[in-house]
């Protein structure tokens, strides 16, 4: 059956390409600029247990190690750049979950999303593909205001009740990605966050700092009760916080999908309007999202003008979990009464290393009872698009995670991650079970808006 799939794949690929003449080119012009990192693989197979798609399929190529032999063979011109190549190459998750366990130290993700930007340098697509592509990451996700007009068509088409009338009908059985696309969307609110956020709210009693606020895109559309948490748990730990208004998205769509130019665009630009803002700190409450802030440097390495500037405002750039506890924190007092357990997101417990912070704010929470969970660092199946675009091991990477969460008796789970918001909820609308999922810092705020009562 996986061997069927791959063959339509490949059909379907070339159907929608205009492939470069013999397929001969692969990290040109000088190389990549860190090849000796690479080498270092000593192909121990410590990633093989730890690698999502490689435990679904128990393929070599699809995991860690094999894409690090496919990518040096390809550098080195032995292995010509298919559309098979290609493909092995999208389907991994790019969790990061194997640079956690690489005793060298290959940073086998990042290579992973450097070989699809010179995929993306070098494909040619036909022209409607490409109209979409375009649409999608250089006319719709650069532009918020856009991204609220096409996320109030959605709302209209909850509102109205066309949702419950479209699902329940099937209609849109015969386009799984369609269908994938409509079951993860959660309930919208009546209005985005970032149009609701004052540009500057001020600290609750003395203030302490003065703490930029990098909003989420997702985080505004589907989740702003977290970020509104998020803005009011500041406040409440003395904290100033700035919204500029002129932010724009964090650029991680486009980075995982090869699209390293508009990904550069936006990061110098969301670096000039933080500067504006002078603050002392830049916090976000989306993994994703920090995880490309405290990347700029390297996205801008080359770039004279703003490698210094993106080194200056990484040193300020934190998650929202790690800036709470090394403030320090006011301890809440209010209770939580929950079983609750914590999901780590790829971009927090791998890309940055964070994964005590969380669990130490839900410690934290008078009331609530911790339990914590088996293979809590594993991915969702979430990865932006891929729960979309390879929904066959998305969904199988989200059963095992369920299954762990199940096994808890836990009734809330919590995360920091609005993609694993997404698919967790899936996920617990396919178990039936009643199960609550929230961002960490939602907790936090319900325990501090408890005390008194």
């Amino acid at each position: 059956m996986v061997s069927q799939r791959f063959r339509l794949y490949d059909i379907m690929w070339s159907m929608t390409e205009i492939t470069v003449a013999d397929w001969q080119w692969f990290f040109t012009e000088g190389g990549h600029p860190d090849n000796e990192n690479i080498q270092r693989c000593i192909r121990c197979g410590l990633c093989l247990a730890v690698c999502p798609t490689y435990q679904q399929s128990y393929l070599e190529t699809e995991s860690p190690r094999g894409r690090v032999a496919l990518i040096k063979a390809a550098s080195s011109g032995s292995l010509k750049v298919s559309p098979n190549l290609v493909r092995l190459l999208y389907v991994c998750l790019d969790c990061r979950a194997c640079q956690t366990t690489c005793p060298s130290g290959v940073k086998i993700g990042e290579w992973v999303i450097a070989a699809r930007a010179e995929i993306e340098a070098h494909r040619r697509r036909w022209v409607v593909p490409q109209f979409l592509r375009d649409t999608i990451y250089r006319r719709l996700f650069p532009y918020p205001e856009r991204l609220e007009m096409a996320a109030s068509a959605l709302r209209v088409y909850q509102r109205v009740g066309l949702e419950k009338v479209v699902r329940g009908s099937r209609v849109l059985k015969p386009f799984p990605a369609v269908e994938a696309m409509e079951r993860l969307l959660p309930p919208l609110p009546a209005r985005p966050l970032r149009q609701e956020l004052p540009e500057v709210a001020a600290a609750w009693g003395q203030e302490r700092l003065r703490v930029g606020f990098f909003l989420g895109c997702f985080m505004s559309l589907f989740f702003p009760e977290a970020s509104a948490s998020t803005v009011r748990v500041l406040r409440e730990n003395g904290c100033t916080v700035v919204t500029p208004r002129g932010q724009k998205c964090c650029g991680a769509p486009h980075l995982a999908d090869g699209e390293m130019e508009v990904a550069r665009d936006l990061a110098r630009h969301n670096v000039r309007v933080f500067e504006q803002a002078q603050v002392d700190y830049v916090v976000t409450d989306c993994a994703a999202c920090g995880t490309e802030l405290k990347a700029w440097p390297e996205l801008l390495a080359d770039d004279p003008e703003y490698a210094p500037r993106a080194r200056a405002l990484k040193a300020k750039a934190r998650d929202i979990t790690e800036f709470l506890v090394g403030l320090p924190l006011r301890p809440p007092q209010g209770e939580v009464r929950a079983r609750v357990t914590y999901h780590d997101p790829c971009h927090l417990a791998h890309a940055q290393g964070i994964a005590q912070p969380p669990r130490h704010l839900l410690k934290s929470i008078p009331g609530l009872e911790y339990v914590e969970l088996a293979e809590a660092n594993w991915c969702c199946g979430s990865a932006g698009t891929y729960s979309i675009t390879h929904r066959r091991y998305s969904q199988g990477i989200l059963d095992r995670k369920m299954g762990n969460i199940v096994a808890t008796g836990a009734r809330v789970v919590a995360t920091a991650n609005p993609g694993c918001l997404l698919q967790l909820r899936l996920g617990a609308q396919r178990t039936r079970k009643p199960l609550a999922l929230v961002h960490v810092v939602e907790l936090l705020d319900r325990a501090y808006r408890a005390e008194g009562h």
